[in-house]
């Protein structure tokens, strides 16, 4: 079985380069964090593929938040302490897995890269 990670980015925040960089940093350790011992091994294994997505929106992440919660992958919030870009506790990004690349892709299939 192969295990990814997914980062799915805020788009309507249009963050700068270096803060949506930063914010997906926190989101990757984060949601590993979150995954057993076991699958974190694995992944390290595996050379810790990722892929960062864009939504939409808050509720969008929200959304994909419940999504893995109910479907028991590892998944995190990332919300911003408000120091320079955005205003704190804003919904910025979710980090789902690692898990099981086909249990990520019925969470995560229909969503489109980051550009």
């Amino acid at each position: 079985m192969a295990i990814k990670q997914i980062i799915v980015v805020n788009e309507a925040l249009q963050l700068p380069r270096g803060k949506l960089a930063a914010q997906v940093a926190h989101a990757a350790v984060a949601a590993f964090l979150e995954s057993s011992k076991e699958i974190q091994r694995r992944w390290l294994e595996e050379g810790m593929p990722k892929v960062v997505l864009r939504c939409d929106s808050a509720e969008a992440l929200l959304a994909l938040h419940a999504q893995a919660e109910s479907a028991n992958v590892p998944v995190a919030d990332i919300r911003d302490a408000g120091h320079t870009v955005v205003a704190a506790d804003t919904l910025t990004c979710v980090g789902i897995g690692p898990a099981s690349a086909d249990l990520i892709d019925s969470i995560t299939g229909g969503l489109k890269l980051v550009r």
